[in-house]
């Protein structure tokens, strides 16, 4: 058997950041980064919800009290609570890619349907590139060591997302990592070893349009070990390993 050697992606899968939800788990997995120092991290997108430009809310009773800025300050609180363990780790340099979702997608669209605020608002006021992360736009495909990223991958000329892993694997005919879809899916090509991987999601609150059916999935987010020529071995940490061994 030849010997594999390559690289750590550390995947974090949709956070929907918002006002009112608990975002400590952030701390656990800046913990665990730090100690793991993958060699690439990847976000997933949507990791701000913005729930106050959410256009199938608008007069229903969840929108009521929300407000922009409310949704940027939740976002910049995640975000520092993500990189306080890891962020100027004395030789530690990890590669920072961010995935922009529909979520933050959200902002772009706004400006664009109402260009009295172009200039005004846009994704930068969500501070992802202060913090070093290399923002990609959405559904921009990134492509790290022959891995394909994107916050999903369309299917058919209509644009929506692919309903599957395994239809993603036929679609791409490459490894992808997808996020978006709120559970987890994963196939492998029984030659190639390529793996298409749906990565869930990352957050403790439930989502009131998911049902309690919906909300009853996994958590957490994926180490994808010896990453090379485009496959993996992908591992899941769930948020309640991270709560019981990286709580501090």
């Amino acid at each position: 058997m030849s010997k594999r050697i390559g690289r750590v992606h550390c995947v974090l899968p949709d956070g929907q950041v918002r006002p009112g939800v608990d975002l400590t788990h952030w701390k656990w997995i800046s913990n665990y980064i730090a100690a793991k120092r993958p060699d690439v991290i990847v976000n997933i997108g949507d990791f701000a919800d913005m729930v106050s430009l959410n256009s199938y809310q608008v007069g229903k009773a969840d929108a009521e009290g929300t407000r922009y800025e409310s949704d940027i300050k939740s976002a910049r609180l995640a975000m520092s609570y993500l990189m306080r363990s890891f962020a100027g780790l004395r030789g530690y340099h990890p590669r920072l890619e961010f995935t922009l979702g529909n979520h933050e997608d959200r902002i772009t669209r706004e400006a664009q349907d109402n260009p009295r605020l172009i200039g005004t608002i846009s994704v930068d006021d969500l501070g992802y590139k202060e913090h070093g992360w290399r923002v990609n736009d959405f559904l921009k495909i990134v492509n790290i060591d022959r891995v394909a990223y994107s916050h999903y991958f369309i299917s058919g000329s209509m644009g929506r997302p692919v309903s599957s892993a395994a239809a993603l694997l036929r679609t791409r005919q490459q490894s992808c990592v997808m996020g978006h879809v709120q559970r987890i899916d994963l196939a492998v090509h029984p030659f190639t070893q390529n793996i298409a991987l749906f990565s869930g999601i990352c957050y403790t609150h439930d989502e009131n349009y998911l049902t309690p059916q919906g909300n009853n999935t996994k958590r957490g987010i994926w180490m994808l070990n010896e990453v090379a020529d485009g496959t993996f071995d992908p591992m899941f940490v769930s948020l309640n390993y991270l709560r019981r061994n990286y709580a501090r």
